[in-house]
């Protein structure tokens, strides 16, 4: 009775350190995954792909994008990013379900932390800040971390982090993506942890 209580516990235990979300992109099909805009390749734990401008257009100026469909209020969420030298722009976006609600977006002039109060019918975003240092090496790995608890966001790029606050943050989320626009994005190690 004894061991079969002790496994019983051991199973729960593990569960609970189990990640929300784990994509080693080995796999062109990944339960909650959305590959969208683009001809995505899944090859060697990373998922790649390169702008199609036709696409671009047609999406209204929006470039190849990773969704993860996932329910979550409070997560650490953590990816690595490798963009080429034609990359304009990489966006990390937590949307809930009346729309966005926290983005990062990196681009030549730095990293943009956005937050997006849900008030007013427009639900434009504001600026929590911009980090004119932290810039996406073309051709390197760049490892992202985004921990969202409460109304706080704590990232981590490379060796920079720094800590942002806003109410909105706080909502629940429906899902969380990795967009881009202009030449050729990898995305690898897309884990969520409670």
């Amino acid at each position: 009775m004894r061991s079969v209580l002790f496994l019983f516990l051991a199973a729960a235990a593990l569960g609970a350190d189990a990640p929300l979300l784990k994509d080693d992109f080995l796999l062109r099909d990944f339960e909650g995954r959305r590959a969208s805009r683009g001809d995505w390749k899944f090859a060697e734990g990373s998922a790649t792909c390169t702008q199609d401008d036709a696409l671009f257009k047609k999406n209204k100026d929006h470039g190849p994008i990773l969704f993860y469909d996932l329910a979550y209020t409070d997560a650490a969420i953590h990816f690595a990013v490798k963009p080429d030298a034609a990359n304009k722009t990489i966006v990390f976006t937590a949307n809930g379900a009346e729309g966005h609600v926290f983005r990062l977006v990196f681009s030549a002039a730095g990293m943009g932390v956005r937050a997006f109060p849900p008030e007013g019918k427009d639900h434009k975003s504001i600026s929590l800040g911009n980090e004119a240092a932290v810039k996406l090496k073309a051709d390197a790995w760049t490892k992202i971390r985004v921990e969202l608890r409460g109304s706080k966001a704590t990232l981590k790029i490379g060796d920079f982090t720094k800590t942002y606050g806003h109410a909105s943050i706080a909502r629940a989320k429906v899902n969380l993506s990795v967009g881009f626009s202009y030449g050729t994005v990898s995305v690898t190690e897309m884990v969520v942890d409670k």
